[in-house]
């Protein structure tokens, strides 16, 4: 018999939209999973129940107002949604993955936050994430580990971990992640989940702590195309004082109609030599890309090899620009002593950084979108979607990328791990994570599709399409 839970998201709102199904209902059923579930997934640095369960009434009241009125409802009213703990939310502890900040309590809400209260969905907490969000793992000195429910030996990636976890458990319909290095793309492709990271400017940084390097963004994850779709359309939309605006859709368009629509036959190239020297990548994710590959060309779209350079000026430039991101975080002085040996080297490294070497790695990630966007990507030609694996390896075991005693071989072990996803946030493309294949243990293989700047329509339209050809949905961890 289907639980609540079993719904997706979009079916919960269009339960809650007829009558059919209770807000208040729905987020006591979450609220109890996660008391049961939480302590073993590591999904969730702080719970807020008094809140959701406030909103959810709230919600119920506002469904019933709008069924008698025929007023539309927005489209996943009364939809629990997670926020991942990089942003604040007004009145509740935001620790950002830190001990030095266990007991900061903002006393705003960032822009997404407002557009998820606008929207209607309830607040079930804070998801887990690293210190800062700066590794692809999710371990800090605050909570549990995130794991993946396929292996709960086995991290859930990072840095938006707590949320794949959530989803993936089954404590969470969708959830709002973020992506700086493919914190939304690594976390999806360890849990078996769908994960949008949007174009640069398609969703508000701010107001607090705009991104004026353009590295991230703030996305959904989700069970299926057509909810992550459907939250991308909640987030979605600048705000004064953003550095960056993406294209605007037509007026009266969606991004979650696009989940409807055949996305033509496309120009796919497949890349599955990593850009970066020296890194290897695992047969369980070639195996994955060869196969989406032949998928795609299944469903009469042309799929051509392709190989870029390996290229170390890209990383090195990433390595500055990330440190001087951790850097900049503030902080008091006397809170340095708490922080992970991790963020302590890259804010070392971040406050040595110059200001013209700055300037200059900003200036290569420009030059890299323009040259793809130019010879590989033209609007009038070139390849519409480029296919690769996520990460190049399989999920990690709980503790097997972090190495406190030596952060540095820490760092090269994890842009090992993370080759092809932070190209696209330098870049500033939308690339998306497709949960298709699992490898012979039983684990989540995420393939990744990147696609040109403001096109998110594209990669969700091509991936419902797979969706349709080998639904990924109805599998489901054993804690499920």
């Amino acid at each position: 018999m289907a639980e609540l839970h079993d719904l997706t998201a979009l079916e919960q709102a269009q339960g809650i939209r007829s009558g059919e199904l209770s807000p208040v209902e729905l987020t006591d059923h979450y609220l109890a999973r996660i008391e049961r579930l939480d302590d073993t997934l590591g999904a969730f640095l702080t719970r807020t129940p008094e809140i959701a369960r406030k909103q959810a009434a709230e919600a119920e009241s506002e469904a019933a107002a709008a069924r008698r009125e025929g007023r539309e409802l927005p489209p996943l009213h009364g939809v629990p949604v997670p926020v991942k703990d990089l942003v604040q939310v007004a009145g509740v502890r935001c620790t950002m993955g830190s001990r030095a900040l266990a007991e900061h309590v903002p006393t705003v809400d960032d822009h997404v936050v407002g557009k998820l209260r606008a929207g209607g969905t309830i607040l079930l907490g804070k998801t887990n994430t690293p210190e800062f969000g700066l590794p692809c793992y999710t371990e800090n000195g605050l909570a549990p580990p995130a794991r993946t429910p396929w292996d709960l030996e086995r991290s859930a990636g990072g840095s938006s971990g707590g949320a794949a976890a959530a989803v993936a458990g089954g404590l969470a319909p969708v959830a709002h992640a973020s992506d700086g290095g493919g914190s939304i793309r690594i976390p999806a492709s360890a849990c078996g989940l769908f994960g949008i990271k949007p174009s640069r400017g398609r969703v508000s940084g701010g107001p607090l702590l705009h991104d004026v390097t353009g590295l991230a963004t703030s996305g959904p994850l989700a069970r299926t195309v057509a909810d992550a779709a459907t939250l991308l359309d909640v987030l979605a939309g600048t705000m004064p004082g953003d550095p960056y605006a993406a294209p605007s859709l037509p007026p009266g368009d969606t991004f979650a109609s696009h989940a409807l629509r055949d996305p033509g036959r496309l120009r796919i190239a497949c890349l599955t030599e990593a850009p970066v020297p020296g890194v290897e990548v695992h047969p369980d994710c070639r195996t994955a890309t060869a196969d989406t590959a032949a998928l795609l060309t299944g469903l009469g779209h042309d799929v051509e090899e392709l190989s870029l350079p390996a290229d170390d000026g890209i990383r090195y430039a990433f390595t500055r620009v990330w440190s001087v991101v951790a850097a900049h975080r503030p902080l008091p002085p006397e809170a340095e002593e708490l922080l992970m040996p991790l963020t302590r080297y890259l804010r070392g490294r971040g406050a040595a950084v110059s200001g013209p070497d700055f300037t200059r790695s900003i200036y290569a990630f420009r030059m890299l979108a323009q040259s793809l966007a130019d010879g590989l990507m033209p609007p009038d030609g070139g390849y519409d979607v480029i296919l690769s694996p996520t990460v190049a390896a399989p999920p990690a075991p709980v503790g097997g990328l972090r190495n406190d005693a030596d952060p540095q071989a820490e760092f090269s072990a994890i842009g090992a791990f993370t080759p092809f996803t932070a190209l696209y946030n330098a870049t500033g493309q939308p690339a998306v994570s497709v949960p298709l294949q699992w490898n012979a243990e039983g684990l989540p293989i995420g393939v990744m599709l990147a696609g040109r700047y403001g096109d998110e329509a594209t990669l969700i339209a091509l991936s419902a399409q797979l969706e349709q050809a080998r639904p990924w949905a109805a599998r489901k961890p054993s804690m499920w």
